[in-house]
């Protein structure tokens, strides 16, 4: 069935709370008071079947005495009567509910079937649902209050809160309280056994008083259909997630380098950075990026300047930027005049820029003003531990205008805590992010940096590969069962999608290891063919430059025994006999199908090289050109495609070419569970696919 809009949530016309207590310890008591006291303009009943009178209000007995309007109800009772309360609220036509209460699947399997009730109910009358087990929503303009947390609520602001944790949206709104800033809206999702974070990512997203939103994950309920409404309201604003429980529970069973060194995290990464969400690392990295976000403006480059009165933070600051990957700006000749007029000689005069300690307030505004108009600068970082001559609080006041007079960000970092409390109290009231120490500051203007990028990044679509034949990959893969596709199909396979492969034939024995080799041409190459060994090379099943059928026959002979040897139980169908190829950079390419979020695509390091240099990157199918060279900038084997030292350099289009054609064929067939190429040779001109694995999964 349809899913319902969630208007109801956000904007309801009356609401009605079952479960309204008169005793003030009870959470009943807390949800109705927040409530009333919260400004809420639409009506409000309360509902406890035990009746009287709470807050000036009637208490009504049920649900069904109440009069209209009611659009939104929220339930705060004993698990096992929800199930019941809410079908008889659906029975009335109120169509969004907030269940407020614990006791299900969180509990056991008795709390699951209640849950699991609730969302049939829920379903069979066309009704959505927060929750179980949430605090509810807040929203600071409506305003309105559903959840029982102890007072004071949030200030108004313009950043969002979506959480799948209850427990830490209690924390937040006292933290960012004593922070100095406000939130539009909070969200606390629970179990959601319905309405989830993607529904609510689009519904806060439509909100004009929301300008940055910040995502506390714990899992995704749908990956594809997350990254969909994802993309389209990073378009509009920032989004920022928090995702928790980054550890393996267990190691993926893999037939290759690819699937062992994929994981459920890497494709996470891969997908929020596909649809331009920025991943914290930290709960406060989240929230004082959304608040540098929400106060900023983006900068037009990467070049920051640095103005200090200290050496030592200054060159703090510096390094931060390299981490960074920010760039320090170098000033132009007319900024360096300037500043040269009124510094003393002793300053030092390039990024950092280092007033020296005894800078009056006048010198930093000065120092600023010239440095943002400096058309090499893109921000400006300021930091001022407590000058020794002057107040920390006189030095805010005095680059206050400057800042807000300017069209590029500037961040603080105020080093202290007792001198500079009255410059933080001057920043926050006019929204100038500020920062204890240089690192955060640094990070705060790079998450700009990074916001600009993905703007311009979210304007490109995927690159459809050109002359890949679909029909003829799809007849190569009709009815074939899961497991390892044959080795004579996988290079048709890739073929037919315009990926060069070496072509490979399988001889039983070494009679006929001889006659394709001189069909090949010497000289070649011969590898064991085994379905139960991934790794040839690992367990000397790999012989190459063979010159002749002697060194083919012997070659035949010592290859199987060595395999053998080393998988005692591996099935032995022969030996791979290919053409050697010419000298070249070895890569790796490889797909794994992820349970959420589709193909991940890996490029890296390839040959025996992979697993001990780990000198990887991961995308999501399909790929952008600009995604595909992102893959190998971030890389090593990459970037020496353009050549190093005495490595010449060899065909980086053709590999771009490969693994924009590698992805669109993982992407077009959901039957395909893992593809590896390793190595994928790279010649000066062209590239060949020398191993091939497919494996087929059961879809």
């Amino acid at each position: 069935m349809p899913k319902q809009p969630l208007a109801p949530f956000f904007n309801p016309k009356g609401i009605a709370v079952i479960g309204a207590s008169r005793e003030p310890v009870k959470l009943g008591y807390g949800l109705a008071r927040n409530l009333l006291q919260s400004g809420y303009p639409g009506k409000v009943h309360l509902v406890n079947p035990r009746g009287g009178e709470l807050f000036g209000l009637p208490l009504y007995k049920t649900i069904l005495e109440v009069p209209d309007p009611v659009d939104l109800v929220v339930l705060l009772t004993a698990a096992p009567t929800i199930p019941d309360l809410l079908e008889t609220c659906a029975k009335r036509g109120i169509k969004a509910a907030i269940i407020a209460s614990g006791g299900f699947r969180e509990t056991g399997s008795e709390g699951a079937a209640l849950e699991a009730r609730c969302v049939g109910i829920a379903q069979q009358y066309g009704m959505r649902f927060i929750g179980p087990n949430c605090i509810g929503l807040i929203d600071t303009h409506l305003p309105l209050d559903t959840t029982f947390l102890p007072p004071p609520g949030p200030m108004k602001g313009d950043i969002a809160f979506i959480s799948h944790s209850g427990a830490i949206c209690a924390a937040v709104i006292d933290w960012v309280r004593g922070q100095g800033f406000g939130l539009s809206s909070l969200v606390s999702l629970g179990n959601q056994a319905d309405v989830n974070e993607t529904d609510v990512l689009g519904a806060i997203a439509d909100n004009p008083k929301t300008t940055v939103i910040m995502l506390y994950m714990e899992s995704v309920s749908n990956g594809r259909r997350f990254m969909e409404q994802a993309r389209q309201v990073s378009r509009m604003k920032p989004v920022i997630a928090l995702k928790v429980g980054r550890s393996e529970s267990g190691q993926r069973a893999a037939a290759s380098h690819t699937g062992a060194l994929t994981g459920s995290e890497t494709a996470f990464d891969a997908a929020l950075k596909k649809v331009g969400v920025l991943r914290a690392a930290t709960t406060e990295e989240m929230f004082q990026w959304a608040r540098t976000l929400a106060w900023c403006p983006l900068p037009k480059g990467d070049r920051v300047a640095i103005l200090t009165n200290a050496g030592g933070p200054g060159v703090t600051a510096a390094d931060a930027a390299e981490n960074e990957e920010l760039e320090l700006a170098e000033f132009s000749p007319h900024t360096l005049a300037g500043l040269k007029q009124f510094l003393p000689p002793a300053a030092s005069f390039h990024n950092p820029l280092d007033m020296l300690a005894s800078a009056s307030p006048e010198h930093y505004a000065q120092s600023l003003t010239l440095l943002l108009d400096d058309p090499g600068v893109d921000s400006v970082l300021v930091i001022a531990p407590p000058p020794p001559m002057f107040s920390a609080g006189a030095v805010a006041k005095a680059i206050i205008p400057v800042i807000q007079g300017a069209n590029k960000p500037v961040v603080v970092a105020l080093m202290g805590d007792k001198l500079i409390q009255e410059a933080v109290e001057h920043l926050r009231a006019v929204h100038i992010p500020e920062f204890r120490f240089p690192e955060p500051a640094m990070s705060a203007l790079a998450v700009l940096s990074r916001r600009r990028a993905i703007l311009a990044f979210l304007e490109h679509t995927p690159t459809r590969a050109k002359a890949t034949n679909k029909r003829k990959a799809n007849a190569i893969l009709k009815d074939v069962p899961p497991g390892m596709l044959a080795s004579q199909n996988t290079s048709r396979l890739l073929e037919s999608y315009g990926i060069p492969c070496v072509h490979a034939s399988l001889a039983p024995d070494a009679q006929e290891a001889v006659h394709m080799a001189e069909q090949t041409g010497y000289p070649v190459v011969i590898k064991v063919a085994s379905p139960d060994i991934s790794h040839k090379s690992d367990v000397g099943g790999v012989m190459l430059n063979l010159k002749d059928s002697q060194s083919v026959s012997a070659g035949f002979d010592q290859v199987v025994s060595n395999a053998k040897n080393a998988c005692p139980g591996a099935r032995i169908d022969g030996v791979i006999v290919q053409r050697m190829l010419p000298v070249g950079q070895e890569v790796i390419l490889g797909v794994v199908r992820d349970a959420q979020f589709g193909p991940l695509v890996m490029f890296g390091s390839g040959g025996i090289e992979v697993e001990g240099l780990k000198d990887l990157a991961f995308a999501l199918a399909p790929l952008t050109y600009q995604e595909a060279d992102s893959l190998l900038e971030n890389t090593w084997a990459g970037r020496k495609l353009k050549g190093f030292r005495n490595i010449l350099p060899a065909d980086r289009e053709a590999v771009l070419d490969a693994l924009i054609r590698l992805a669109q064929l993982a992407y077009d067939f959901p039957q395909i569970a893992e593809i590896e190429i390793n190595p994928l040779l790279v010649a000066s001109q062209g590239v060949f696919a020398v191993d091939v694995r497919v494996r087929l999964s059961g879809s």
